[in-house]
């Protein structure tokens, strides 16, 4: 096991409380989800902390009616999950997931061919925030993960993600291996990111797409990679063997881009 990230797990439980996945934490992750239109049943602030991006996000509640409570630095403090919350908390309603055909259904409205990250046992959240927000920006439809060995969308992925928790729907499913021969049923083709995988410089990633994420320590599992129609690799020209799993699911997205502006 990774000491850094089991130590980072056990300091994000030190206080023994259970992850309450509707509160949110920092002014980027506030500030995204007063613009998405999510209900809210308060905003938190630290006392005396009313200046720049708090003022505004004390401005934008009043405009909607949400409830601005003020309480002393030690009461946020206590409160935050994250450990870095900025001054300010909201408490929202329930972040839903969403099934599988509602992704598929924002490429169709869209007109364009979908584009689907799969990720497979990736439990750390800083990863799994920093990956959504990638996948916003990169215009992926959305993200499917398993119910079991997989972080959920607790206040440290929408912390990490800086608001795109918002924007980038999720799909939580029982098995990826079924979910996978779903998405081929529906004419999307499935790779594979694996070490041994071809350049992924070579490989062909445009039309409907789906590229599975494995974790940093086991990769993609055996019987998900067995499903995939091919895999793909980052060459590496260092002594590093590996990198960490959302700056990988970055360049590959991010190849698919490339890929898809070619003419």
């Amino acid at each position: 096991m990774d000491k850094r990230k089991d130590n980072r797990e056990r300091y994000e439980r030190q206080d023994n409380k259970p992850f309450n996945e509707n509160q949110l934490e920092g002014r980027n992750a506030v500030l995204e989800v007063l613009k998405s239109g999510r209900d809210i049943d308060k905003i938190i602030v630290a006392k005396g902390n009313v200046e720049g991006t708090i003022k505004r996000i004390v401005a934008m509640a009043a405009e909607k009616k949400i409830v601005v409570q003020h309480v002393d630095r030690n009461r946020i403090d206590e409160m935050s999950q994250t450990k870095n919350h900025q001054g300010v908390i909201a408490i929202v309603s329930e972040r839903n997931y969403v099934e599988v055909e509602d992704i598929l259904n924002i490429a169709r409205d869209k007109n364009e061919d979908p584009f689907v990250i799969i990720l497979d046992g990736i439990t750390d959240p800083h990863n799994l925030g920093a990956i959504m927000r990638t996948a916003d920006a990169a215009g992926a439809h959305g993200i499917i993960i398993p119910k079991r060995r997989s972080v959920g969308l607790t206040a440290t992925v929408a912390k990490t993600s800086a608001g795109a928790l918002e924007y980038v729907p999720v799909a939580k499913v029982v098995n990826i291996g079924n979910t996978i021969d779903q998405l081929k049923k529906e004419g999307l083709w499935i790779a594979c990111t694996d070490m041994d995988g071809e350049n992924y410089f070579k490989s062909n990633l445009k039309g409907p797409i789906a590229i599975v994420i494995g974790s940093e320590g086991d990769g993609v599992s055996r019987l998900v990679k067995e499903k995939c129609d091919f895999t793909v690799s980052i060459p590496m020209k260092g002594e590093i063997s590996s990198l960490n799993a959302s700056v990988a699911a970055g360049l590959f997205m991010y190849e698919v881009v490339r890929q898809r502006s070619m003419k």
